[in-house]
């Protein structure tokens, strides 16, 4: 198993743990008593469940409370969320946006309501209404594959096809990563889009390699949808295309060791989660100035596979 390369820790986190003391909103408005998150998850992919795993843990070491809620990709039942959230009076909001479209109108709501809002993975093109944001770099991870895929041809002209993500924001900010980064003797050939499901990548894979038989390299916007879609490179006979993805879980850093994947980028959920609770506790006691924090991303090949950062915490 991979050992993770860091663990993140505030002087929130360890102060609260140290002294054994609650801590308490500063919002006189809300009821005495530890701080209550209100964590509004996007979707129930792996990623999504590590993620809540990760809120919730951190949430619970820093003596505060969480209310959860899904929004099941759906941007109406996203705001409902929050405004599910106003009502029960949480102290602070954390949310994962089904879709960069959705925003204004949750922070818009909880602007209204007074609630302050932490979002993670985007944030709005104005910033004067949310707490915080707790992002990966997405354009960043998409150019890191890229740069893989341009040192592998040294300059000799090659294929390459993209099976992206969901349509979402997040997914196209990777995949724009990778394309708008790539060589000049690198041409992308097709894009299929995966839904992030193995089921599907594989069917889409499946499409791409029968369109473009010479096919050299292959994105792919999630490992999970990349096993399905080397499967459908091997059952067509293409296990030279070489495959370079996202996520750096265990079976992926497995993957990478025997071979099915190239490469992946390191964009760990653990972190990503901890990180939301432990900036927005600390922005609502006033101990952190900075709205905006980042999540570091890494290029993971099977060289350097056994040092890449924990992507989620198996044991919860």
């Amino acid at each position: 198993m991979p050992v993770s390369s860091r663990r993140l820790a505030t002087a929130v986190g360890l102060g609260l743990l140290a002294t054994g003391c609650t801590l308490d909103p500063t919002d006189s408005a809300h009821s005495a008593g530890p701080v209550v998150l209100g964590f509004i998850n996007g979707g129930t992919t792996s990623f999504h469940t590590c993620l809540q795993t990760a809120v919730t843990k951190t949430t619970s070491n820093n003596l505060a409370k969480v209310r959860t809620a899904d929004s099941h990709g759906s941007k109406s039942a996203e705001l409902r969320n929050v405004r599910d959230m106003i009502v029960h009076k949480v102290d602070a909001i954390i949310l994962l946006s089904v879709d960069a479209s959705a925003l204004d109108a949750d922070i818009a709501a909880a602007h209204k309501a007074k609630i302050p809002i932490t979002l993670i993975a985007v944030t709005p093109s104005d910033d004067s209404k949310i707490l915080g944001a707790v992002i990966s770099d997405l354009p960043g991870i998409g150019k890191l594959d890229a740069q893989w895929v341009d040192d592998d041809a040294a300059g000799k002209p090659v294929k390459a096809g993209v099976i992206s993500g969901d349509g979402s924001t997040s997914s196209n900010l990777m995949v724009d990563g990778f394309t708008k980064n790539l060589a000049a003797n690198v041409q992308v050939v097709g894009e299929e889009r995966g839904m992030f499901d193995r089921a599907t990548a594989k069917a889409a894979a499946t499409k791409l390699i029968q369109a473009h038989p010479d096919l050299q390299y292959a994105f792919v916007a999630n490992e999970d949808m990349a096993f399905g879609v080397r499967q459908a490179f091997d059952a067509a006979g293409a296990h030279s295309v070489k495959i370079v993805t996202v996520n750096g879980t265990d079976q992926g850093l497995a993957a990478l060791k025997d071979g099915k994947f190239s490469a992946t980028v390191s964009n760990s959920v653990q972190d990503l989660g901890e990180l939301a609770v432990t900036h927005t506790l600390a922005l609502l006691r006033g101990e952190e100035k900075d709205k905006i924090e980042h999540i570091n991303a890494h290029l993971v090949t099977k060289a350097n596979a056994d040092t890449a950062p924990l992507y989620c915490d198996a044991e919860g």
